[in-house]
């Protein structure tokens, strides 16, 4: 089993990364995430996330959202397929505590996973 690190080769850093995400995704969601998926060519994974101000005003809860979406992902990376993600939410994310938010996360990776059986 590989490394459970995060590192920079994990992430959609260019907006020509997630141009190819935002083109032609599949997407999957929840009552508070959109997530796009979008088979990538190497046999990594990669997350992005836009977290928009509109739908979470406050710095400190953006920055807790991208924690929790970066951990839930760094856990189950190794069981996802070979996709670029990108992790969007909805408004009243921020109401809700982490346990809910990472069940929600850990429902979406096991759809996206149950997907692209192969």
């Amino acid at each position: 089993m590989g490394s459970y690190e995060f590192n920079r080769e994990q992430r959609l850093l260019t907006p020509g990364h997630f141009k190819n995400v935002f083109d032609k995704p599949s997407r999957y969601g929840s009552s508070h995430f959109t997530i796009l998926i979008t088979p990538n060519s190497d046999s990594n994974n990669r997350l992005g996330m836009a977290i928009a101000k509109k739908r979470v005003k406050l710095a400190v809860q953006r920055n807790r959202m991208k924690r929790i979406v970066r951990e839930s992902f760094r856990k189950n990376q190794h069981n996802l397929p070979a996709v670029d993600i990108v992790v969007m939410v909805k408004s009243g994310i921020d109401q809700l505590d982490n346990a809910i938010i990472n069940q929600q996360l850990e429902k979406i990776w096991r759809k996206i996973i149950q997907r692209h059986k192969s």
